[in-house]
């Protein structure tokens, strides 16, 4: 007993006195990090990065000489469902360009995490931009030539050689606060402008037919999408990864409700879709919504009379807006060409202004040589007598179309019925009232303001 005591005593002395020996100064202190930046100042931009992209690169598209840019890492692979991509926009805030970096590994945000100031050296790889139907996606790939796709995954153990985290003044990895670009709908989100983007989606909520699901299907092999809508009808997916942390959570009761989704807003061809980091980027705290959108498909083309609905009322002039289809697509129309003097209100009536507080609708405009339509509220306008009502006007929060581009091939109309965004009513507004589309136009042989205004999908919520 004697001497295993002696033994164990002598053993913490010698323990202590190694340790004692190790620190000076009782400096306990970590060691400082030291932060060197790996490669040269860039040279070019993300944007001129994104110019050299080729639908499918050849072998010849390799980037021969040092081609330094800089970016902020944006995505997180933490949660598994984004899956051997790392997503880099030029800015933190109010990116102008944002690229998706294909890497054959996962776990990419140990060493760039989200925030993470990068400098990439392109040389020795490809830039990819897939093209569908004639017309660019603005999804921009970097990766490694393979013959076999149109873009290779590079070797996580290469990736330092094209990649490396950048210093602060401090000494430090620079790291940034990323800020999502804020869109109200999703239809105003899906532009090749915006792909690859850190995005948030105002005003969403899973569609009805979701909320009986897991985030991924058990028969999934790869990813499951789940539909989503917005206050204004339109939608998008939401691709989650079967190896997801998150992929076997019931999406009801948790997330059933409405609210904001921050995501990677990617593209596939023709179809936008969107990559959660987490499920902290769904900010679902609100009940859910009811969408009832006017799409006019019920009404006859040529119709003007759409009581007891809604009013349409010749104020000056005998012009009316009227059903009109085209490639099956039903809206209602207007031109003020040669018909004098022309004011049309359309009044959609509203039974509660301080619950149906907001508007969104799509507008497409032909021929355009002025403005022509106006959007107002009013809590004391009567169909009967619309001269004597007080109108408040709200037009300037909506985006309107003005038709095609001066000089632009095709069509004097754009390509699409434009989303025009959300009009909101002032906070207190309260009881009954109106939403009314007025047209205004003076045209005589063919002089004067008489742009042809098309509306659409007009819903007030």
């Amino acid at each position: 007993m004697k001497n295993k005591y002696f033994k164990t005593v002598l053993w913490a002395s010698l323990s202590l006195t190694a340790f004692t020996s190790c620190v000076k100064d009782d400096d306990y202190s970590a060691p400082p990090i030291n932060c060197t930046d790996k490669f040269p100042a860039t040279n070019h931009t993300l944007n001129e990065l994104a110019a050299l992209a080729k639908d499918k690169p050849a072998q010849t598209d390799i980037i021969k000489d040092d081609y330094i840019v800089e970016g902020y890492v944006s995505s997180s692979d933490a949660s598994g469902n984004i899956y051997k991509l790392l997503y880099v926009q030029d800015k933190p805030e109010n990116p102008t360009q944002a690229i998706e970096i294909q890497i054959d590994g996962s776990n990419n945000y140990l060493d760039y995490p989200i925030g993470a100031k990068v400098r990439i050296n392109a040389k020795g790889l490809i830039v990819q931009e897939t093209v569908y139907s004639n017309a660019k996606t603005g999804n921009i790939k970097l990766g490694i030539y393979d013959p076999a796709y149109n873009v290779g995954r590079i070797n996580p153990n290469r990736l330092p050689n094209y990649m490396s985290r950048t210093c602060s003044s401090e000494g430090m990895p620079a790291t940034a606060t990323m800020v999502p670009v804020v869109f109200n709908s999703f239809s105003e989100a899906m532009k090749p402008a915006n792909v690859n983007k850190l995005a948030t989606i105002k005003n969403v909520q899973f569609k009805e037919i979701e909320l009986t699901k897991n985030f991924t299907d058990a028969t999934a092999t790869s990813a499951s999408d789940r539909g989503m809508e917005d206050v204004t009808g339109s939608g998008m997916v939401i691709r989650n990864s079967i190896y997801a942390t998150f992929s076997n959570t019931a999406i009801s009761p948790a997330y059933k409700g409405s609210g904001d989704i921050t995501m990677i807003l990617s593209r596939f061809n023709a179809t936008y879709q969107g990559y959660i980091r987490d499920l902290n980027d769904l900010n679902f705290k609100q009940d859910r919504f009811t969408i009832n959108v006017e799409t006019f498909e019920t009404y006859a083309t040529g119709a003007d009379s759409f009581l007891p609905k809604y009013y349409n009322l010749s104020v000056a002039g005998s012009k009316k807006w009227y059903v009109q289809t085209y490639s099956n697509n039903k809206y209602i129309q207007i031109s003020g060409l040669n018909g004098g003097v022309t004011k049309t209100q359309f009044a959609i009536p509203v039974a509660d202004l301080s619950k149906t507080n907001r508007v969104s609708f799509k507008t497409n405009a032909g021929y355009y040589n002025g403005d022509v339509l106006k959007v107002y509220w009013s809590s004391n306008y009567n169909p009967t007598t619309p001269a004597g009502a007080t109108l408040n006007d709200i037009t300037n929060q909506f985006d309107i179309s003005k038709g095609k581009t001066p000089g632009a091939s095709g069509s004097n109309y754009e390509d699409a019925h434009r989303p025009s965004g959300i009009g909101t009513l002032p906070a207190g507004t309260a009881g009954a009232g109106y939403i009314i589309f007025e047209y205004n136009a003076n045209s005589v042989n063919n002089v004067g303001v008489s742009t042809v205004m098309q509306l659409d999908d007009i819903n007030i919520f």
